[in-house]
């Protein structure tokens, strides 16, 4: 797998899709040859549009290396333990 670190990983959430795709393609940009996308829950779907935009519309030569699904167990406020999906995109340039 390639390297990761928190430099080249962007962790998506319930802002619009654009603003993390705009994060991925400054990660590239700056010098990264590859960008991390993690996103969990219903953030799953906007991780995949994420890499859509970046790979179809704004680094052409960009391209998907690894995707791991998963599971995560989160503990919850309550004290009980949830189960939640998962996703891990690698896109690369190199």
């Amino acid at each position: 797998m390639p390297e990761e670190s928190e430099d080249n990983t962007v962790y998506v959430g319930s802002k619009p899709a654009m603003s993390y795709a705009m994060a991925v393609v400054t990660q590239l940009n700056d010098g990264h040859d590859t960008v991390h996308i993690k996103a969990r829950g219903r953030a799953i779907s906007r991780a995949v549009d994420v890499e859509e935009i970046v790979t179809n519309r704004f680094v052409e030569d960009a391209e998907i290396k690894e995707i791991n699904l998963g599971t995560d167990e989160i503990d919850t406020d309550e004290g009980d333990t949830i189960n939640v999906s998962s996703i891990h995109i690698i896109i690369s340039t190199e």
